[in-house]
C-alpha cells in the first residue's frame, strides 16, 4: 500500500491533472500488485483466510476509490475542454 501513497504524491506534485491521472493509474496498478501478493501470503501460509480476506478487501475498496476519482478527473478535463472549445467558437463568431 506503500507504492500508492507514494504514486498518488508523485501525482500530485505535477501542474497538470492528466499527469495526476496518469499517476493514479499507476497507484491503482500498485493496489492490484498488493492483492497479488496477498495471494502469495495466503498460499504459502503466511496469513490465515481471516487475514487475507480481511486485506484483500481493503486492498480492493482503495482500488475502487482510486478508480473513482479517476472518473471524476477525467470528467472534470472533458467538461473543461467542451466549455473552451465552446467560448473559442463564440469568440470567433461574434468577431
Amino acid at each position: 500500500m506503500r507504492s500508492i501513497s507514494i504514486s498518488r504524491g508523485k501525482g500530485f506534485s505535477r501542474r497538470s491533472t492528466r499527469e495526476f491521472t496518469q499517476f493514479l493509474f499507476i497507484a491503482k496498478g500498485s493496489a492490484a500488485e498488493v492483492q497479488s501478493q496477498l495471494y502469495v501470503a495466503f498460499d504459502q501460509g503466511y496469513i490465515s483466510q481471516e487475514k487475507f480476506d480481511q486485506l484483500y478487501s481493503k486492498s480492493d475498496e482503495v482500488a475502487r476509490l482510486i478508480s473513482g476519482f479517476i472518473q471524476y478527473l477525467l470528467a472534470k478535463t472533458k467538461t473543461q475542454a467542451t466549455q473552451q472549445t465552446q467560448q473559442t467558437q463564440e469568440t470567433q463568431q461574434s468577431k
